[in-house]
């Protein structure tokens, strides 16, 4: 199984080597599923556990104080899911893998996504906030309840653009997902590309693609179906480069981008100040 995954493009983060081997643990043990769908959400779970990373645990915290999660995911054979604006939820990934296989639906929100959650053994009611998380908010002097307060602190405060994701493939079948608490001090109830399809994630018979950075711009321009279309004509590596130039010259925005074929071949692009990956086999 070739198996890439991303810690999310951004900021030089705290503690990069601790990240890297964290990265390449979960590539490695995904590398083990029996399908990349498998494999996908095998690479991004620990991620969505660990407060190093910008998914579930530790995650961007929202105008109201709450961390809400958004996932989604995609097979090459048109298997889509997503879920968003879930509090309480870690494994935002798990939930999109049960709107793929469980309902008629491409994307499921807010409660209504948490009571399937529940229902179908994903873990809920979690409090996702840490001691660092919850200090850097309340330094941020939280607005009051008046939506109009909320309004204007977004717009002062409003910033951040990490996720994580992951490609997977065995040669034959192939998968793309990414996950993702947001960024940090965006209005409640705030979603952004991650679960969007062609947006944040993408796959078909061509390849799959998971990208991260600033949610909007990458959800006007279609980040992760452009990197893909792309492959018409390029291997991934020049596809995700030409994808993330084509993003800048289109938004002026900042995003990184992983892009994976049938063949196991790896693109990885960013203009943000750092990006980690990790991918197995390992070259």
């Amino acid at each position: 199984m070739h198996v890439v995954v991303h810690g999310g493009a951004g900021s030089p983060p705290e503690k990069p080597a601790a990240r890297q081997t964290t990265l390449a643990d979960a590539a490695e043990r995904a590398s083990e599923a029996e399908t990349p769908l498998d494999a996908v959400g095998e690479a991004i779970r620990p991620l969505e556990r660990d407060p190093a990373f910008n998914a579930g645990v530790g995650g961007a915290v929202q105008s109201d104080g709450v961390v809400r999660t958004d996932a989604g995911l995609m097979t090459d054979n048109g298997t889509v899911g997503a879920a968003c604006a879930m509090a309480g939820v870690c494994h935002a990934t798990a939930v999109a893998r049960v709107v793929a296989s469980e309902t008629p639906h491409v994307l499921l929100a807010g409660d209504p996504a948490v009571e399937l959650a529940a229902t179908s053994g994903v873990a809920t009611d979690e409090d996702l906030t840490t001691e660092a998380t919850r200090d850097r908010y309340q330094r941020a002097d939280p607005p009051g309840e008046d939506v109009g307060d909320h309004l204007a602190w977004v717009r002062e405060h409003f910033a951040g653009t990490d996720t994580v994701g992951a490609v997977a493939t065995d040669g034959e079948r192939l998968a793309a997902a990414t996950s993702t608490a947001g960024r940090w001090f965006a209005l409640a109830g705030r979603v952004g590309d991650v679960p969007q399809v062609g947006s944040g994630f993408f796959a078909d018979e061509r390849g799959g693609a998971s990208a991260t950075g600033e949610g909007e711009a990458i959800a006007r321009f279609g980040l992760a179906r452009r990197a893909v279309n792309l492959l018409e004509t390029f291997g991934p590596r020049q596809a995700a480069e030409e994808a993330v130039a084509e993003f800048e010259d289109a938004t002026g925005g900042r995003a990184g981008l992983l892009v994976l074929d049938h063949a196991g071949h790896v693109g990885s692009e960013y203009n943000t100040d750092s990006m980690q990956t990790a991918r197995t086999p390992r070259e």
